[in-house]
């Protein structure tokens, strides 16, 4: 406020000065400095709403519902229950001190813990491990659980999916997956859970979250985020595929959504690919009018990566979600677009994204792919890519999907402008691959559409929490709210 008084004298004086020592200047200048002296008093006394306000409204209005609502959805098949713990707390509970980072693929020590949870802190993103030592498992999940701070959630891809759509009152959700008694009682009680899916035990899944800021050793979190890890074997085989598939048949749903394929990395490699194939053989069997979804999450292994893009799943989804590092690991799997990027610097370009989501969308290189619509988020913006003719109400979906994405990070019912800041450019290029144009965003025009060889792209920034609450299952509510708002079309 005193900056602002401080410039209106300044400017005053300043026209004042001027008439006085160049009498003869152009009267239509004076009049220019003086309206612009005028503006700057009215804006001091009625100061307008933030852009992060502006933002936040102009979504409320954007948001509308489709014609069409899915009237059954049917998910699977990862759940657990999620104990979500301070990652520094835990790691110095087990007597562990922070080394030099490094990633591992599979977790087989306390110590491979501490440095594969070190390398991620580092660079602010999430990742999910598997953990192979049962034993040693459990020994870190009786530290996690005894933790003052720790807390239990539903957990899993397909679980956390299920939750959020069964917010909808107008939907019925049906969950297969492997269902304990933790994890039945933290369910919504309007999600279906068939008979063959309930189990004697949970499994359990350890959420090793960190702030922005937070230190440990030498190693500096830029964001806030979580590490995963866990020794799950249920979810790890996808135990309740065939129990998924054989109830679309009595539940006849026209919306199914996938997710848990990156738990097949703790299986041989072996037995990896036979139950990959397994289950591709058994998702060909789904109705063509049933649309599927499946839902990314981390992933280390370029065989099975490739394997899911070119022979197994891709063919066979609709829809796609995904975030920043699981896009990379696909592009790179495939020797896609900008596949010799080894990791984003910052926010993820905006047009680097584009053109991996738009060569995507052209099949990847894989004859009768289905694939029309990719949803794919990051921190700081999101962008729904959609084939034409095939999806409608994108608008409202990319700006759900951000909404929700800014008030659960804060949990907050809304969005709170003081609680959020924008880390998302607000002009950018479409495409670092070819001549493109530049989009902008706007507090009037908050959502950025753009169209290329018969796709179109929807973008939106996010309104990012800067105390995040929990960081856990973002990604998912975000892919639930954009299919919630989605509206299909003829496939």
């Amino acid at each position: 406020m005193w900056a602002r008084t401080i410039c209106v004298g300044l400017l005053a004086f300043t026209v004042g000065l001027i008439h006085h020592l160049q009498p003869d200047i152009p009267e239509a200048a004076l009049e220019y400095l003086s309206s612009s002296l005028q503006s700057l008093s009215s804006r001091q006394t009625t100061a307008g709403p933030s852009l992060e306000e502006a933002l936040a409204t102009a979504w409320d209005q954007l948001i509308t519902a489709p014609s069409r609502h899915w009237g059954k959805v049917a998910v699977g098949v990862n759940a657990c229950v999620d104990v979500v713990v301070s990652g520094v707390s835990l790691l110095q509970a087990l007597g562990l001190k922070p080394q030099s980072g490094g990633d591992h693929v599979v977790l087989s020590s306390q110590e491979e813990l501490a440095a594969t949870f070190l390398h991620y802190m580092q660079r602010g993103a999430a990742a999910e491990r598997f953990y192979s030592d049962a034993e040693s498992f459990q020994h870190i999940s009786r530290t996690a659980a005894q933790n003052p701070g720790a807390k239990h959630f539903v957990g899993g891809n397909a679980a956390l999916m299920a939750q959020r759509l069964a917010s909808h009152p107008d939907i019925q959700v049906l969950l297969c997956g492997p269902v304990g008694p933790k994890l039945h009682e933290l369910l919504d009680d309007r999600i279906l859970v068939p008979p063959a899916s309930l189990q004697e035990q949970d499994e359990y899944h350890l959420i090793l979250e960190y702030k922005a800021g937070e230190q440990w050793g030498s190693g500096h979190a830029p964001a806030a985020s979580r590490f995963i890890f866990s020794h799950d074997l249920s979810n790890g085989a996808m135990t309740s595929l065939e129990v998924l598939l054989s109830s679309l048949e009595d539940f006849q749903p026209q919306l199914l959504v996938l997710s848990g394929l990156h738990m097949m990395e703790g299986l041989s490699q072996e037995k990896r690919a036979s139950r990959l194939n397994e289950a591709a053989v058994a998702l060909s069997d789904v109705p063509t009018d049933i649309l599927i979804h499946l839902e990314l999450a981390s992933m280390t292994d370029g065989d099975l990566m490739r394997g899911i893009i070119y022979q197994q799943v891709f063919p066979l989804i609709s829809s796609l979600g995904l975030n920043e590092q699981e896009l990379l690991f696909l592009t790179q799997s495939a020797n896609g677009p900008h596949s010799s990027l080894s990791a984003w610097s910052g926010v993820p370009d905006v047009g680097i994204v584009s053109d991996i989501l738009f060569w995507i969308l052209q099949g990847t290189g894989s004859e009768g792919s289905r694939l029309t619509r990719v949803h794919f988020h990051t921190l700081a913006y999101h962008i729904i890519a959609t084939i034409d003719g095939f999806w409608g109400n994108q608008v409202a979906a990319v700006a759900a999907g951000a909404r929700v994405a800014g008030a659960q990070a804060c949990a907050s019912p809304t969005i709170d402008p003081s609680r959020v800041m924008l880390k998302s450019p607000l002009e950018f290029s479409t495409s670092q691959m070819e001549t493109s144009s530049t989009a902008r965003i706007t507090a009037k025009e908050p959502v950025a559409v753009w169209s290329k060889g018969g796709v179109t792209f929807h973008f939106t920034p996010v309104l990012v929490c800067k105390d995040p609450t929990r960081t856990v299952g973002l990604g998912d509510a975000i892919s639930a709210e954009g299919l919630l708002f989605s509206e299909s079309k003829a496939q």
